[in-house]
C-alpha cells in the first residue's frame, strides 16, 4: 500500500531536520538485539564523528558495547573503547534496550539532535521483542529524550502492539494506509504522465481504478504497462489499458504474488482458495473451515501458518482476511481505511511513535 515509500519519505524529512536516522527491514528470522545493535551503532558513530571529544558519545558507545558483547557477539561488529556494564548488560531484553535506547538518547540530546528509526514489516518482530521495543520507547519518552520510531507493517500489527505491552495502544498512532479514493487514484495515474507531457484519456483512466480499486501498487503497475503498451506520442487511450491486460496480470501474478504463495504448503494453498471462494473478506472462519469439509480447530494450524507468513491477518476474533487484496474506498475523515487522508507532520505525535499498518 506504499508504506514503504512513506517510511523512506518519512526518513528523508527526518535528516532534513537534522535527525540522526537509520532503517530496519525486518525479516522473518529479525532479532531485536542484533537489529539494535547495528542500527545504534551507525548512530552513534555519525555523532562521534562530529563530537569527537563528547562524553555523552564515549559513554553510550560503552554502553552500546556491553549490550553487543552480551545480546550480539559478532566479531564483524567493531565497537571502539572498552564496554561499560551496568545500563544494558542484564539479561532482560527489555531492561537493555531501555538502557540503551536512553543512553543514546541522552548522547543526542546533549548535541541537540534526535534519533529517528524506522522499521519496515515490523510485524516480523516477536512478541518479547516488540515488548522490549515498546519499553524503551515509553522509558525515553518519560525522560524526554529525542528517540522517535515510525513503523510499517501488516494490519495484525495493532493487535500484536496490544499483546506486547498494554499500554502500547496509547503511546502509538495506528493510522491505516488504504486504497485511493476515486479521484486521488486517478490524480495518482495522470499527474506523472502529466509531467512528461502524456495526457491520459478518462476512460483510460477509469477502467484502470475500476481494476485495481486504488490500490497504490497495482495502480502502479498497470499505468507502466499501460504506458509501455501506448504508440504514443501524447495519449494515453483505453484500447492501451486493454492491450496492456494480459501483460499486466501476469507480472502481478510473478512479482507480487508468487514469492510468498511459492513459500505456502499444499494445505495453505487449499486454505487460501477456500477463502477465496466465498468473495469478498474478511471471512468467518466457521466458513472457511466449512467450505474446505473441516473444524475451525483442525484447521486453525493452517490458519495461523498464513498469517505468520504475511499472506492473511485476523481482523478480529473468529475472522480472517486477505493482506494483499485492497478495501474498497470509503468516506471517513482521518486516518481511516481506504480514504488516502492527509499525512501528519512527521514530529506532530511529539512522545507517540506512528506505526503504519
Amino acid at each position: 500500500m506504499g508504506k514503504t515509500v512513506l517510511l523512506a519519505e518519512f526518513g528523508r524529512r527526518a535528516a532534513a531536520l537534522g535527525y540522526l536516522h537509520e532503517h530496519l527491514e525486518a525479516d522473518e528470522h529479525a532479532k531485536l538485539s542484533a537489529a539494535m545493535g547495528t542500527l545504534l551503532r551507525k548512530v552513534l558513530l555519525r555523532l562521534n564523528a562530529k563530537h569527537l571529544r563528547s562524553s555523552y558519545v564515549r559513554e553510550a558507545l560503552g554502553v552500546l558495547k556491553g549490550f553487543t558483547i552480551y545480546w550480539n557477539p559478532l566479531p564483524g561488529l567493531v565497537i571502539d573503547g572498552p564496554p561499560i556494564s551496568g545500563p544494558a548488560d542484564s539479561g532482560d531484553l527489555a531492561v537493555d534496550v531501555c538502557g540503551l535506547l536512553c543512553e543514546v538518547g541522552k548522547a543526542a540530546q546533549a548535541h541537540r539532535t534526535g534519533v529517528f528509526l524506522t522499521i519496515d514489516e515490523i510485524q516480523y518482530l516477536e512478541r518479547g521483542d516488540f515488548g522490549a521495543l515498546v519499553l524503551g520507547l515509553h522509558r525515553a519518552a518519560q525522560l524526554s529524550l529525542p528517540v522517535m520510531i515510525a513503523g510499517a507493517g501488516l494490519p495484525s500489527l495493532l493487535a500484536l502492539a496490544g499483546e506486547a505491552k498494554s499500554y502500547a495502544e496509547r503511546m502509538f498512532d495506528f493510522p491505516s494506509i488504504g486504497s485511493l479514493a476515486v479521484p486521488e487514484a486517478g490524480e495518482a495515474i495522470a499527474a506523472p504522465a502529466a509531467k512528461e507531457g502524456v495526457q491520459w484519456e478518462d476512460p483510460a483512466i477509469q477502467m484502470v481504478v475500476e481494476r485495481t480499486q486504488g490500490h497504490p501498487y497495482f495502480l502502479q503497475e498497470f499505468a507502466k504497462q499501460a504506458w509501455d503498451a501506448a504508440p504514443g506520442p501524447v495519449h494515453i487511450r483505453l484500447s492501451d489499458v486493454k492491450a496492456s491486460l494480459e501483460t499486466t496480470m501476469a507480472e502481478l501474478d510473478a512479482g507480487f504474488f508468487r514469492v510468498r504463495f511459492d513459500r505456502t504448503t499444499d494445505a495453505e494453498r487449499a486454505y487460501l482458495r477456500a477463502m477465496a471462494s466465498l468473495g469478498p473478506g474478511p471471512f468467518a472462519t466457521s466458513a472457511v473451515a466449512k467450505v474446505l469439509g473441516r473444524t475451525t480447530n483442525q484447521v486453525g494450524p493452517v490458519r495461523d501458518g498464513l498469517i505468520k507468513r504475511g499472506l492473511c491477518y485476523a481482523p478480529r476474533w473468529g475472522q480472517i482476511a486477505f493482506t494483499q487484496i485492497p478495501a474498497r474506498p470509503v468516506d471517513a475523515p482521518g486516518f481511516s481505511r481506504g480514504t488516502g487522508a492527509r499525512l501528519p507532520s512527521l514530529f506532530a505525535c511529539s512522545e507517540r511513535a506512528i506505526l503504519w499498518t
